[in-house]
């Protein structure tokens, strides 16, 4: 067994080597030059539609609205990487490590804007009237390259029984287990009844409770966060001087040469900034394809403000709590360890003899690994259904479920490598598309502005 986890492991570090976070950077500075800034210059707005409007009154095509598309976007990638993931990255790399987590997540959003855009523009309705849309769709009728799509959709479907079932449903059972002393079967057994009654219902259902657990969830992580933040109010100079110091000059944090540690520094900000926001992956425009919308540019501003959220907002919480408590100085933390220790540190409060650290903590993880289930079971549910057609897409559900059980009772450090390694390969045909269909990006905003024009943006 461990010979098979050096193996997986050694090809998880080949595939998420630079390179891959080279193209993946690279696809979203491409994208930002061609449509001259355009996450810059419109987010007010891009936020608006998200979370003010919300729904376009007059679309006839589509399954949820651009809310709903939002939030089950946003509780795929609002999962352990904003708790444990920051923290991994922070303590490997020092505090200069969120700025480039920032970096990847200001350029990402051009990313995601575009794959919304190609997401909605060539999406399809299927026999029972439900859209379906995403990497595989625009890679076959946009880049006609019916492989890549192929080998796309094949790629998500088995990542999403590891990084989005598995995986977060043993770090939930591990989390209850630590914290409550709950045997991991009952958290299990638990997990699954919440899931099948969520997914058996399909995209509607998923919608309707992504709805409400995702803002309710982010509400209170950004809200205990700012409390230890504003307690340590006298530390937020220092802790931006540390980040950008960091940044460029992090050998104090790690020692040895310098050229070294900022590549260290900024592999494990951009890495865990992917593995946080999914920009270039491809998961989150099949979310995006199932939006009530007539305007693929208009879903696409609401898509990119998930990066937003995601990591300028939720990972910038995080890595706040850690440098202003200075616990990122302490060895042996990492993880959603490190993260904890910082809330208990800075609060100071236990509660029914539970460090308040601890719990908050706890109840993130429940929360954001549930809500990556639920949104990454959809993913998978229409890779499948790309590949084999609707007639399995019960029967996927009812085994998605069954998983999520099985996740809470084993070891699953192997699932977690192959499915960065899933992740990786999902990456590859849906960058060639973006690039490939980078011209198709523009045009259909630029045709778009020309008939909504916004004030202070043109292309």
């Amino acid at each position: 067994m461990e010979d098979i986890l050096r193996i997986i492991t050694e090809i998880r570090d080949f595939l998420w080597g630079l390179p891959l976070i080279i193209l993946l950077v690279g696809t979203g500075i491409l994208l930002t030059i061609l449509l001259r800034g355009l996450q810059f210059r419109v987010l007010g707005h891009s936020l608006y539609l998200a979370l003010i409007k919300r729904k376009e009154k007059d679309a006839k095509d589509g399954d949820i609205s651009h809310f709903q598309a939002l939030m089950t976007a946003l509780a795929a990638t609002v999962g352990t990487g904003n708790i444990a993931g920051v923290a991994s990255a922070i303590a490997a790399g020092g505090p200069g490590a969120l700025f480039w987590m920032w970096i990847t997540g200001l350029f990402g959003m051009a990313t995601k804007y575009g794959e919304a855009v190609l997401a909605v523009k060539y999406r399809v309705k299927d026999e029972y009237g439900t859209m379906s849309g995403g990497p595989m769709y625009y890679l076959k009728k946009g880049l006609n390259q019916p492989l890549l799509a192929a080998l796309f959709a094949f790629f998500a479907s088995i990542a999403a029984f590891g990084i989005g079932n598995m995986t977060q449903s043993n770090s939930i059972a591990v989390s209850m287990r630590e914290v409550f002393d709950i045997p991991p079967f009952i958290t299990g057994f638990l997990l699954m009844i919440f899931t099948g009654a969520v997914i058996l219902g399909g995209i509607k259902k998923i919608g309707q409770v992504t709805g409400f657990l995702v803002p309710t969830m982010i509400f209170f992580y950004v809200a205990a966060s700012l409390i230890v933040i504003i307690k340590n109010y006298a530390q937020i100079p220092h802790v931006f001087a540390l980040i950008f110091e960091y940044a460029f000059n992090p050998t104090a944090a790690a020692g040895g040469f310098l050229g070294t540690v900022i590549m260290i520094t900024i592999k494990e900000g951009v890495s865990r900034g992917v593995f946080s926001n999914e920009s270039g992956l491809g998961s989150a425009p099949i979310a995006a394809a199932a939006a009530q919308t007539s305007e693929p540019v208009r879903q696409a501003m609401v898509s990119m403000t998930q990066t937003f959220i995601d990591t300028i907002v939720v990972c910038s919480m995080t890595g706040f709590v850690i440098i202003s408590s200075g616990k990122w100085m302490d060895e042996g933390l990492e993880s959603s360890q490190l993260t904890a220790q910082a809330f208990s540190s800075s609060l100071g409060i236990e509660i029914f003899g539970y460090p308040l650290g601890g719990l908050i903590v706890a109840i993130g993880l429940l929360l954001f690994a549930f809500s990556t289930i639920l949104g990454w079971s959809y993913y998978g549910e229409k890779s499948v259904e790309y590949l084999f057609g609707e007639r399995l897409v019960l029967p996927y559900r009812i085994v998605f479920t069954i998983v999520v059980f099985i996740g809470t009772l084993f070891e699953v450090q192997i699932v977690w490598r192959f499915s960065d390694i899933m992740n990786a390969l999902m990456a590859f045909p849906n960058l060639i598309g973006l690039i490939g269909l980078s011209g198709i990006i523009v045009v259909e905003t630029r045709k778009y502005f020309r008939a909504y024009p916004i004030k202070g943006y043109k292309l």
